[in-house]
């Protein structure tokens, strides 16, 4: 037996460069209430930091992004497993691994997926999400 839309649990994907890494921990605990409704997936160093400073949620660690985490991300895009990424892009940083940042954007945009890249598009998103389940 499905569940309708609205008992399914949103799956999100949380994933920050290393300068936006505490903007990301602060986004997730300014909305703690929403996302421990949705089953979370993030690259390995932002789960770690959202699972230490944010106790309310529970973060699935994937491999580091230069590691595969980027790769894990894109087969979940791929295979459908995501309703929204959540990636805090520095943009003023060297990025060693920016041809992993864009396949990962590239796949969020061929799929459809609603994708963030900074926190005021990520609160849009966010209360998008829990609108259209509503």
């Amino acid at each position: 037996m499905s569940s309708s839309s609205s008992d399914r649990r949103l799956q999100l994907a949380l994933v920050a460069h290393d300068a936006k890494k505490d903007q990301m921990v602060e986004w997730a605990l300014s909305h703690a209430d929403q996302l421990q409704k949705s089953t979370l997936f993030a690259t390995g160093t932002t789960a770690g930091r959202i699972n230490a400073s944010v106790p309310d949620l529970q973060v699935t660690g994937l491999k580091s992004g230069p590691l595969g985490g980027d790769q894990q991300l894109g087969a979940m895009i791929c295979e459908g497993k995501l309703d929204g990424l959540f990636f805090f892009i520095d943009p003023l940083s060297p990025m060693p691994h920016d041809v992993d940042v864009k396949a990962l954007s590239r796949l969020a945009i061929v799929y459809d997926l609603p994708f963030a890249s900074s926190p005021s598009t990520a609160d849009f998103i966010l209360n998008g999400l829990f609108a259209s389940k509503a």
